[in-house]
């Protein structure tokens, strides 16, 4: 695919974001009738990972309202988010503004981050949780990616298992308590097409915009394009858990989050890196 027709697909899942975004501030999904609570969208795992935040230069990539976003500024990190849709960069800053947080947003494709950063670097990247499957060239990524982080900082991507992709992020209309396979686990493929009339909240059909397009990403694609972009692999860790209730059948854990009886499968993984 040329990066003239990647553009235009990206064009079409800005659009979408554009529209989803007041569906999801109307959501119980996201809490923000109250308290937002970002620390409820994090497992135990990362901060362990991530280390002492304070005083860092953090940037979270592809941050859409910013509910995550918010969580490095309350531990004390200098936040940045980066997002391309416009109305998440507006949502986000009111979010922010009502929470009392000093967050620095920016809108711009991810692609474009570098100069639309000013050239800054960072302490820490983070990015997951549904991001990746939107960009259709990891290699270029990983290479924006590399100029974002001073030297010896951190790059730490948690996101979804491509299991739990390949599964679907959301369970189709009428399924049962059966684990079906619907998606391609690896990745590599084109571009899927899906109809984003209804997003993975609770809220009413989408306004607007509902075409959207996802890359399915392989670990092995993930981890092979950071390294040709010359960042160094620390970790990588596989949990069996999720931030809510993908399936019925699954139960809360001691954590807060939920899990499968059984099978006990992968659905998130956590990978970080360094520059």
């Amino acid at each position: 695919m040329s990066t003239d027709d990647q553009s235009r697909l990206m064009r079409a899942n800005q659009a979408n974001w554009d529209a989803r975004t007041p569906v999801h501030l109307a959501s119980r999904f996201y809490g923000l009738d109250g308290d937002p609570d970002p620390a409820r969208w994090f497992a135990a795992f990362e901060w362990d990972d991530l280390g002492e935040l304070t005083g860092r230069d953090v940037l979270h990539l592809q941050c859409h309202l910013g509910t995550e976003t918010l969580a490095f500024a309350q531990r004390g990190a200098r936040a940045t988010g980066l997002d391309f849709s416009e109305a998440s960069v507006a949502a986000a800053n009111d979010i922010a503004a009502k929470a009392g947080l000093d967050v620095d947003y920016v809108q711009a494709n991810v692609y474009d981050a570098v100069a639309a950063l000013g050239q800054r670097q960072f302490d820490v990247v983070y990015t997951g949780k549904g991001a990746l499957c939107y960009l259709p060239d990891l290699p270029r990524w990983a290479d924006t990616v590399a100029q974002l982080l001073r030297p010896g900082g951190l790059l730490y991507i948690v996101e979804f298992h491509p299991l739990l992709n390949s599964l679907g992020p959301k369970p189709a209309p009428g399924e049962g308590p059966e684990l079906l396979l619907r998606h391609d686990y690896l990745g590599g493929g084109g571009p899927v097409h899906r109809d984003a009339t209804f997003t993975y909240t609770d809220g009413p059909a989408v306004a607007g915009a509902t075409d959207s397009y996802e890359w399915m990403h392989g670990i092995d694609e993930v981890i092979n394009a950071l390294t040709t972009a010359g960042l160094n692999i620390r970790h990588l860790r596989e949990s069996d858990e999720l931030p809510w209730p993908r399936w019925p059948q699954m139960v809360r854990t001691e954590t807060g989050w939920w899990c499968l009886p059984e099978p006990r499968i992968p659905l998130l993984y956590g990978l970080l890196a360094s520059r």
